[in-house]
C-alpha cells in the first residue's frame, strides 16, 4: 500500500517537517536533488549529452538548479534556464542560484536562451523540467505556456519531470492549459494525486517515488490517507483454511441478465466463483436457463417470469424474499435492462437485503430514474458506476465529474452512506468515512462489454470470503485491474474479452498463500448491518 497526497497536504508535510521536526530546508531540497541528478544520470548512456535544467523561481525550481549542479560536478554538460521574474523568487531558489555561479555554471534566463546561441546549439539534449512543482492553481499562460510548448515539441533524449510536470494540477491530474510530457517524473515523500489519476498520470511517464526524510507523523498531521495498491497488496485476499465447506466461503446471489443480456449474469457470477465464492445462485428470468446452466452448470439458477400480473408480482416478492433469506453478499443490476419488472425487483432488494449488496448498471440506472429509492439505502450498499451513470445518479455532467474524481466520488458517498466504486481509467473508491483510494492497475484493453459485470463479481467473491465491505471493494477493483494487465501482456491491447478476466482472476489467486495473508478470514456471521434512517 502506497499513500498518496494533494499539494496542500504535502505543503502542510513539508511545513511541519521543517518547522517542528527541524530539519531544515535545504537539507531536503539536497535530498531531492540527489534523486533528481542519480535518476538523470542512469538515463543518460554518455556525458556529450547536454542538460537543459528549464527552472522556475520558486522551490520546485531551487530543486532544479541543484541537480543541474550535481550532474555539473559529475562531469555532464548543463545549463541552467531560468524562467519567470527573480524579483518573486524564494529565499531557496536564490541560495542554489547563488552556489551554481559560483561554481561558473552556465545560468541564463529564458529570453537569452531562446533568442542566443544556445537554443541553436546542435547536438543531443534532455530536459529537465523544474518550472513549476505542485502549487499551481490556475492556467498556464504567456511565458509559462510558451516554455512548455517548447518543451513539448523540441527533439529530446528524455524529459525528466521534478515532483510533477509543469502544468499538471497535483490533485486532480487535469491540464491546466498546457504541460509538460515527461518521460519520467521523481516525486518526492508520496506519490501525488495527479500522477496517480488521469490525464496527469499519462503526463508523467515512469513515476518514481523518492524518500528524502519526511516522517510519518507529518503525513498523519497532513490528514493524508488517499492510498493505492501495489502487487505485495495480494496477500489481503483471504486464505482458505482447510478445515471447511462451500458454506464457509459464502454464497452469492446475482440479480442479472435479460432476454437478451444472459452474458452479464454469467460473467458476474463466473468471476464470483473465480474469486472464490461456494456458492452462486443466478436470479434472472426464465429464457435465460437453458443458456446459463449450459455455460455455469456450476451456478444454482432461480429464474422468473417477467410480467405486471399481480399474481406474479406477488411470486416475485415472495422469491426475493426467500434469496434474501439464503445470500450472503447479493450483486444486483448487471444486464437486468430497465422493464418494469426490473423496477420492481430493485425496489424489493432494497426493502428486504440486509447483507452486503453491490449494485451496477441498470441497477443504477433504474435508482437515478426514481430518486426516491435512495431512501432505502443502506450502509451494506457498494455501487459502482461508471462516469454516464454516476452523471445520471448526481445530475452533473460527465465533464463535471472527470474535473475531480475523488471530490466527486466521496461527495456521493458522504450524502448517501454508500461506498462508491467509480469506475474510470484509474478508479476511485470512496467511503461515507472519507476514505479514498484510488487505482493504479487495469489499462485500456479492458473497455470492453462486460468488464463491469466481472468487476461486481470479484467484489461479490471476496465479501463472500469474509473481508469487510470497503477492503473488499478496494481490493477487487485492484485485482480487476492486474487481471487485465496479464491479459494484456498475453493477448495485446485489441484482443482482451471480459471472459479472459475471469480466467485470470483464478490464477491470481493460486499466488496467494505464499506468505502470510494481511488479514485473516473472518466469518460473514460477524457482519452487523445498519439500516440508515
Amino acid at each position: 500500500m502506497r499513500y498518496l497526497v494533494t499539494g496542500s497536504q504535502m505543503r502542510a508535510i513539508d511545513q511541519d517537517t521543517i518547522q517542528n521536526i527541524g530539519i531544515p530546508s535545504l537539507v531536503l531540497m539536497e535530498r531531492a536533488a540527489e534523486c533528481v541528478a542519480r535518476k538523470a544520470e542512469q538515463l543518460c548512456d554518455q556525458k556529450t549529452l547536454q542538460i537543459l535544467a528549464i527552472c522556475g523561481v520558486g522551490n520546485n525550481g531551487a530543486d532544479g538548479v541543484a541537480a543541474a549542479r550535481m550532474l555539473y560536478l559529475h562531469g555532464f554538460d548543463v545549463l541552467v534556464v531560468v524562467v519567470g521574474n527573480e524579483a518573486h523568487a524564494t529565499k531557496e531558489f536564490e541560495v542554489q542560484k547563488g552556489i551554481a555561479e559560483k561554481l561558473e555554471i552556465p545560468v541564463v534566463d529564458w529570453e537569452h536562451f531562446l533568442h542566443g546561441e544556445d537554443e541553436q546549439k546542435a547536438g543531443d539534449r534532455a530536459i529537465i523540467d523544474a518550472v513549476f512543482g505542485v502549487g499551481l492553481s490556475r492556467d498556464v499562460e504567456g511565458t509559462y505556456a510558451e516554455v512548455l510548448d517548447w518543451i513539448n515539441k523540441t527533439e529530446t533524449e528524455w524529459v525528466l519531470a521534478v515532483d510533477m510536470p509543469s502544468g499538471i494540477h497535483s490533485d486532480t491530474g487535469a491540464v491546466m492549459g498546457t504541460a509538460v510530457k515527461a518521460d519520467v517524473t521523481v516525486t518526492f515523500g508520496y506519490e501525488k494525486m495527479g500522477s496517480a489519476l488521469y490525464p496527469g498520470r499519462g503526463y508523467c511517464g515512469q513515476t518514481e517515488v523518492c524518500d528524502i526524510g519526511f516522517p510519518e507523523l507529518s503525513r498523519k498531521k497532513a490528514g493524508a490517507e488517499q492510498f493505492t495498491y501495489d502487487l505485495e497488496d495480494l496477500n489481503r485476499i483471504p486464505a482458505r483454511p482447510a478445515y471447511s465447506n462451500k458454506g464457509t466461503f459464502g454464497k452469492v446471489l446475482v440479480v442479472a441478465g435479460s432476454a437478451d443480456m444472459s452474458g452479464a449474469a454469467y460473467l458476474c457470477a463466473k468471476a464470483a466463483y473465480s474469486m472464490g465464492a461456494g456458492l452462486v445462485k443466478i436470479m434472472t428470468p426464465q429464457e435465460n436457463r437453458q443458456i446459463l446452466q449450459t455455460l455455469l452448470p456450476e451456478a444454482i439458477l432461480s429464474s422468473y417470469r417477467n410480467g405486471q400480473e399481480p399474481e406474479n408480482l406477488e411470486k416475485l416478492s415472495s422469491q426475493v424474499e426467500k434469496n434474501c433469506g439464503w445470500a450472503d453478499v447479493i450483486v444486483l443490476g448487471p444486464g437486468m435492462g430497465q422493464g418494469s419488472t426490473a423496477k420492481f425487483l430493485v425496489q424489493e432488494f432494497l426493502s428486504n437485503a440486509y447483507v452486503p449488496m453491490i449494485i451496477d448498471a441498470d441497477g443504477l440506472n433504474i435508482i437515478a430514474s426514481d430518486p426516491d429509492l435512495t431512501g432505502f439505502y443502506t450502509e451494506n450498499l457498494i455501487l459502482t458506476p461508471h462516469l454516464g451513470e454516476m452523471a445520471r445518479l448526481t445530475g452533473k455532467t460527465v465533464p463535471e465529474i472527470q474535473e475531480d474524481l475523488p471530490s466527486c466520488g466521496a461527495q456521493y458517498s458522504s450524502d448517501s452512506g454508500v461506498i462508491c466504486v467509480l469506475k474510470d481509467a484509474a478508479t476511485v473508491v470512496t467511503g461515507r468515512d472519507g476514505q479514498c483510494y484510488v487505482n493504479s492497475s487495469g489499462n485500456s484493453a479492458m473497455a470492453k462489454a462486460g468488464s463491469g459485470d466481472v468487476l461486481s463479481g470479484t467484489i461479490a467473491g471476496l465479501l463472500a470470503l469474509g473481508m469487510e465491505n470497503w477492503d473488499a471493494a478496494v481490493l477487487g477493483v485492484y485485482i480487476h485491474g492486474t487481471a487485465g494487465d496479464r491479459v494484456l501482456e498475453k493477448k495485446g491491447s485489441h484482443g482482451l474479452l471480459a471472459r479472459d478476466l475471469t480466467e485470470e482472476i483464478a490464477a491470481i489467486t493460486t499466488e496467494i498463500g505464499k506468505d502470510e495473508p494481511v488479514r485473516e478470514h473472518c466469518a460473514i456471521e460477524d457482519r452487523i448491518c445498519f439500516r440508515r434512517k
